[in-house]
Order: structure tokens, then C-alpha cells, then sequence
């Protein structure tokens, strides 16, 4: 009996970032960390985070893991397509990352508050590195590789809407209460400090589901 209610809570319980990796890189849809190719997109992740995407030279991206500047290219065409792919991998892990949130929480109440959360945790890089890159460098991109990223960004916003829509949250229509949810998560990237405001993030959670859910 109890060795089933363990299984029930593990079951329940939310996948670490690090079992999550491992189970979207055993699915085929996340490039494997320690691979060449998967150390090459976590560098340029933490580069153009720090430095922009114009700033960060392929000898940069090469000089981080320790490569040759031309070995580069035996996994990607340009330091462009090292941008798409670097935004299509967190954008997977993000969703990912938000349903496992999602199916933790019990009420439809408690799943938009995880979206929230989960959210708020990606802008303010606790959990999802490389979140800010979808964001600030969206224009360094192509049209068509714009696309690509697109084709992973719907998905996850149809997460959002069908949380949105499930806890019936006042305001009627999803599409617009998400609006207003992007402008009022990502605008705390500005000013919220979780280590010096004395706020944490799960409690700016509250404060945010108190505003939008009924």
C-alpha cells in the first residue's frame, strides 16, 4: 500500500530539469547536452544571452568549447541557423517544462498558476537558459527561420490558451488575456529582482493569478 502511494506521488510529481532533458533527449527532440553539437547550442545560448547575437563571433562560439572556429560548420551552417536552433531547443524545453508544471497541479485554477510560474521562473533564468534570446533577438533572425521558431512558439502558446480557456478566466477572450499576460510576465524582467526585492517568484505567482484567473 505504501509502496503504491509512493509510485502515485512520483507519478504526480514535477520531472527535474535535468530528467526532463533526458527524457526530450531519449524522445529524439532535444540535441543531447554532452554531444559536440549540444555543447555548441548551451555555449551560444549563454553567449548571445551575455554578449547579443551580433557581438558573439563564431571564434567566440568556438573559443567557449574548446573547438577550432572552422569545426563548427560540420554542425551548422551559420552562426544564424546556431540562433534558430538555440531557439527552437528552449522553446521545446519550455513547453515541455510547463506541461510537466501543469500536470503536477491538481484544479484548472492551479494549472494556469503553474503556467504563471513557470513562466516567470524561464524569464528570470532559473529554469529555462536562454529564454531572453526568443525575445531580444527575434530580429537577427530570417524570415524563414523566423517560421521554423514559429512552428514551436504556437505550441507552446496553445498550452497557455487551453489554460486560460479551462480556468475560465475573466476577460473572455484567451487570445487577449494571454496578451495581457505576456506584456505584465515579461515587463518584470525590468524591474523584478527575486534576491533583492525581498519577493519570490512563487509569491509573484500568486500575485499575478489573483489578478487574471476568476
Amino acid at each position: 500500500m505504501q509502496e503504491a502511494a509512493q509510485v502515485l506521488e512520483e507519478a504526480q510529481s514535477e520531472l527535474s530539469p535535468q530528467q526532463l532533458i533526458g527524457a526530450l533527449v531519449k524522445k529524439g527532440e532535444l540535441t543531447d547536452p554532452g554531444s559536440p553539437r549540444g555543447r555548441l547550442l548551451n555555449a551560444a545560448a549563454r553567449l548571445f544571452e551575455q554578449k547579443g547575437f551580433s557581438r558573439t563571433t563564431v571564434r567566440d562560439l568556438a573559443a567557449e568549447v574548446g573547438i577550432l572556429s572552422g569545426s563548427i560548420f560540420h554542425h551548422f551552417s551559420s552562426k544564424e541557423q546556431i540562433l534558430c536552433e538555440v531557439m527552437k531547443e528552449v522553446t521545446i524545453f519550455a513547453s515541455a517544462r510547463m506541461r510537466s508544471a501543469m500536470e503536477s497541479a491538481g484544479s484548472p485554477q492551479e494549472r494556469l498558476r503553474a503556467c504563471i510560474q513557470s513562466e516567470l521562473e524561464a524569464i528570470h533564468e532559473q529554469a529555462v537558459p536562454g529564454f531572453s534570446i526568443l525575445v531580444m533577438e527575434w530580429r537577427s533572425l530570417s524570415e524563414a527561420s523566423q517560421k521554423e521558431v514559429l512552428l514551436q512558439r504556437d505550441e507552446y502558446e496553445q498550452i497557455w490558451l487551453d489554460a486560460i480557456n479551462t480556468a475560465q478566466c475573466p476577460g473572455g477572450d484567451a487570445a487577449v488575456v494571454r496578451r495581457l499576460l505576456v506584456g505584465a510576465l515579461s515587463h518584470t524582467y525590468s524591474w523584478f529582482k527575486p534576491r533583492e526585492k525581498g519577493l519570490t517568484i512563487p509569491e509573484l505567482s500568486d500575485r499575478v493569478f489573483q489578478i487574471f484567473a476568476p
